[in-house]
């Protein structure tokens, strides 16, 4: 059984550098079923979990992938006749998956995909996927666990969400760049991964206008072709090392970080008294011997994301009084605040609304990485915990990050990632009879 073993109490010093986006990275690996010539290549591209899942599902589709890790470069040859039928095997390993479905509709005019799986942190319905894939002329079925979507050919339309949703958006995005007309997308989600996923796109060929704000039209076009873009860094993985800085009163360059992109946790720091210094190449975080208590609510982007909020809590237990956190975008996503009261945090929970009732002294304790960012909670809160804290499931962390525990150890962390025997394990039986 692998563990994260860490000892608290040592501030973090030095830089460390963002990868690029898993986030991004996923619809983009999505996005190259479209290209019917040519190959799609992508720059910064870090080996993640979720990276290498995405690239096997493309596989499985008869798209050619190859990867160099040196380089952090992927390429993709989708000009082969592709299968359309995605099966649980890889969509039940990873929701992102769904992503597939908007380009095979638009390149082969069919696809058949699993329903995802459930997902620990609470429901992620895909009825705007759906909607939105109907409306385009799409017609959907759904039988034996699996979902059918069949047309002709795509119509552009109007197609207003309910929710900005990041995935819906950009799962209609992808099939509206080959549909007939215009598409125009409203109530648009405004995240950067929505945004560099036009970018890619219209590199491609397509004609997409206003990525990035609540309305994103696109205007059809006959094929798409390959194209090279460089990733952007990961604002995720940014926003986790900037809070690690102000968990242990450190000083952390984050290089590759990006002010624009972190600007809602950027002003909850400051309110709780973390000092955030803006550079050319990154973000340089130094911490406070005294944090004051902040009430965060999570929210689509610009509004803070929801990614954060596992690590943001965890700052907020440590502050001088009473804070609060509120979650409006998963509705189990304080799973990890449990764990945390192994680890003498001390907290009440009603509905969307965490009371985090600070300072608390954490204390080194066994816990369970439920999901990514609750993984990276416990790191977190294991950085600054009294004696030796152990994190089962470190696999969840590698989903969405690379060489995690291994750059806090270059800013000074005192962790490592160990395979530890269960001491609970069964043992054979010399004569079960």
């Amino acid at each position: 059984m692998e563990k994260i073993i860490i000892k608290g109490g040592h501030p973090l010093k030095g830089k460390v550098v963002v990868e690029g986006s898993k986030n991004a990275i996923l619809p983009m690996q999505a996005a190259a079923i479209l290209a019917v010539q040519g190959t799609v290549i992508l720059n910064n591209v870090p080996p993640v979990t979720d990276v290498r899942v995405m690239d096997r599902l493309l596989q499985f589709l008869n798209l050619k992938t190859a990867y160099g890790e040196k380089e952090r470069q992927l390429v993709i040859n989708g000009s082969f006749p592709l299968s359309s039928e995605a099966t649980y095997d890889y969509v039940g390993k990873m929701r992102a998956s769904l992503l597939v479905m908007g380009p095979l509709l638009a390149r082969t005019g069919y696809v058949r995909i699993a329903l995802p799986g459930g997902c620990s942190i609470g429901a992620r319905p895909i009825d705007l996927h759906l909607k939105g894939m109907e409306m385009l002329g799409a017609s959907i079925k759904q039988d034996a666990g699996f979902i059918e979507a069949s047309c002709n050919h795509l119509v552009g339309t109007r197609i207003p969400l309910d929710f900005p949703s990041v995935g819906a958006t950009e799962n209609i995005m992808m099939a509206a760049t080959m549909a007939e007309g215009i598409t125009t997308i409203e109530n648009a989600a405004c995240e950067p991964e929505v945004v560099e996923l036009a970018n890619l796109l219209n590199k491609m060929g397509a004609r997409v206008h206003g990525a990035g704000s609540k309305v994103i039209r696109i205007q059809g076009v006959y094929f798409l072709h390959g194209a090279e873009y460089t990733v952007m860094p990961d604002r995720i993985e940014a926003g986790t090392f900037m809070m690690a800085a102000a968990i242990t009163n450190g000083d952390v360059i984050v290089n590759g970080a990006v002010p624009e992109y972190s600007a809602s946790l950027i002003a909850k720091l400051e309110e709780m008294g973390v000092t955030v210094i803006k550079q050319a190449n990154g973000i340089r975080v130094l911490g406070t011997s005294v944090l004051l208590p902040a009430a965060v609510k999570t929210m689509p982007y610009p509004g803070f994301p929801t990614d954060l909020q596992p690590q943001m809590t965890v700052l907020q237990l440590l502050a001088n009084g009473t804070s609060t956190m509120e979650e409006h975008v998963f509705e189990k996503r304080f799973m990890h605040l449990e764990e945390l009261r192994r680890m003498n945090a001390h907290f009440q929970i009603n509905g969307a609304v965490a009371t985090l009732l600070g300072p608390s002294h954490f204390s080194g304790a066994e816990v369970a990485a439920t999901d990514l960012r609750a993984g990276a909670a416990l790191v977190l809160a294991g950085l600054v915990a009294k004696g030796i804290t152990q994190v089962r499931q470190p696999d969840c962390l590698d989903r969405g990050y690379f060489h995690f525990y291994q750059k806090l150890q270059k800013l000074g962390a005192q962790i490592d990632r160990r395979d530890i025997e269960d001491q609970f394990k069964l043992t054979p039986m010399n004569n079960p009879g």
